[in-house]
């Protein structure tokens, strides 16, 4: 077998300590079972503290608000909630998710709603007094309706916005540049429609700002749109409104990986594996998007960049620094001119090392080849833990039943396997390589996967269990864990191990 190819985890304080501690991690899966979720709520807090550190380093004002539907957590949410209620608030897509908020804490001036909304997400956010943000003129209309036929206060509302231009070249001159296709927020082109149903529903509705979110981990294309929403609201003074708030969303990244020069040798590799110089890396040849035409490879990578040098509140400190293209101010500075807040709506970001999930590994054989690569079957499939469902690539880390175990063996290739009746459902496509074989009764912990992979996908197929969430902290030398439904943060935790 050639070099192992690791892509090892990035895991930082505190579930760096975590996942040194098998023992205690063992105890958990053995008493609650297989899959499971393990959280670090204070975790979430010091991630919510680093955003606003951003902001203050640049003199801003404004809230970081939670996007809920990362995780379903009670145990975050609680924890978000007891933050200071002046720079901390969450952003729901749903009615449930909304009820879910109220219920942990949140009240209505602390909510952003988003997404698509039916009339009841319209009633109950304006019932509680949230921000709804809206997409439309049509949806605009629906939620002044709904204002009106119920006798409601009026509603604070951001109006999203779509498709941003810009210039290539000199001098604003050149190529004019869409920015990626959006099924969200109104095109800026067609914002007069959008003004003009402002000023008629005036009554109902009070115009609190703009917003974008923008699928791209481009800065440029982000500052563009940024600019752009600041010439809108200066439109909207020109008109009598009083906007005061720009919300530019999410996507500020997380660093899965790392090391570079692993992801770089990986990604180099799978080329060449996709080419036939090397052997294959994946499971029957799967090319995340790549394939081989005539000696040439074509398509595109269907992956989460996995390092990332900069990322989270990084990111957000580079957007705020760059030279706006056309304005030639930093947005912070045409934030702080203009006397904006600043919103944003993290989620991948905000639940960053704040969790993993574990799997016990039920059986080991060889994968029927002449490579040495062996399939381990997890107590887990691949709704359970779905990173690769979201194009991210990252090892396990492997916890052995026994310190015995621990040290010994060689690298191994393995494919991990769910516990589905199907051929499709792995946990990995890719041969990932483990510092030795596991045994049954080892454990594999799929470091940081609370934003999206821990339960965006899960489903109780063959009635399989869905993996229980537990919340943990550590105080002094032992960790303690409740259920994630039985977590506070005004009370201690309880069932101490350690």
């Amino acid at each position: 077998m050639d070099a192992p190819l690791y892509l090892r985890p990035r895991v930082e304080p505190p579930l760096a300590a975590l996942l040194t501690d098998g023992p205690f991690l063992h105890s958990l899966v053995d008493a609650l079972g297989s899959p499971l979720n393990v959280l670090l709520p204070e975790a979430v807090a010091a991630n919510a503290a680093r955003f606003l550190a951003v902001y203050h380093r640049h003199r801003l004002t404004g809230r970081v608000y939670f996007a809920h539907k990362a995780n379903r957590s009670s145990a975050l949410l609680r924890r978000l909630a007891a933050e200071d209620p002046a720079t901390v608030g969450v952003d729901v897509a749903s009615t449930e998710e909304l009820r879910h908020a109220l219920g942990c804490g949140f009240t209505g001036d602390r909510i952003m709603a988003t997404g698509p909304k039916d009339a009841a997400f319209l009633w109950l956010a304006a019932r509680v007094g949230a921000t709804v943000s809206l997409d439309s003129p049509g949806e605009l209309e629906r939620l002044s309706a709904v204002v009106r036929a119920h006798g409601l206060g009026r509603v604070a509302v951001l109006v999203r916005l779509s498709g941003f231009e810009s210039a290539a070249g000199h001098g604003g001159t050149g190529t004019r540049l869409l920015s990626r296709r959006s099924r969200f927020g109104t095109p800026v082109r067609d914002t007069e429609e959008l003004l003009s149903a402002l000023g008629r529903n005036a009554d109902s509705l009070e115009l609190a700002g703009a917003a974008y979110h923008l699928d791209t981990t481009g800065v440029e294309e982000k500052a563009r749109a940024l600019e752009q929403c600041v010439l809108f609201m200066d439109e909207c003074r020109a008109r009598g409104l009083a906007p005061r708030a720009l919300d530019i969303g999410g996507g500020f990244g997380v660093g899965y990986v790392a090391e570079a020069e692993e992801w770089e040798r990986w990604t180099t590799a799978l080329t060449e594996a996709v080419l036939g110089v090397r052997p294959p890396l994946t499971w029957r040849g799967h090319g995340y998007g790549l394939r081989n035409e005539g000696g040439t490879v074509r398509g595109a990578a269907a992956l989460y960049p996995a390092y990332r040098p900069t990322a989270g509140p990084g990111y957000l400190d580079e957007l705020l620094s760059l030279p706006a293209p056309v304005l030639g101010r930093p947005p912070a500075t045409l934030l702080l001119e203009h006397l904006h807040d600043l919103y944003i709506e993290p989620g991948r970001a905000l639940v960053d090392q704040c969790g993993l999930s574990l799997a016990r590994v039920l059986d080991v054989r060889p994968a029927g080849t002449d490579s040495g690569e062996y399939l381990v079957h997890l107590a887990m499939n691949a709704g359970d833990m779905s990173l690769e469902e979201h194009g991210v690539l990252v090892d396990p880390v492997l916890l052995p039943r026994g310190e015995a175990a621990a040290g010994e063996g060689e690298p191994a290739g393995v494919y991990l396997t769910g516990n589905l009746c199907l051929e499709g459902d792995l946990i990995t496509r890719r041969l990932v390589f483990l510092p030795r074989l596991p045994r049954a009764g080892d454990l594999l912990a799929f470091a940081n996967t609370a934003g999206y992979a821990m339960d965006f996908h899960a489903h109780h197929a063959q009635r399989q269990p869905v993996a229980r969430t537990v919340a943990v902290d550590r105080r002094g030398d032992s960790w303690h864990w409740c259920p994630d439904e039985n977590y506070w943060p005004i009370t201690p935790m309880g069932g101490a191990v350690g």
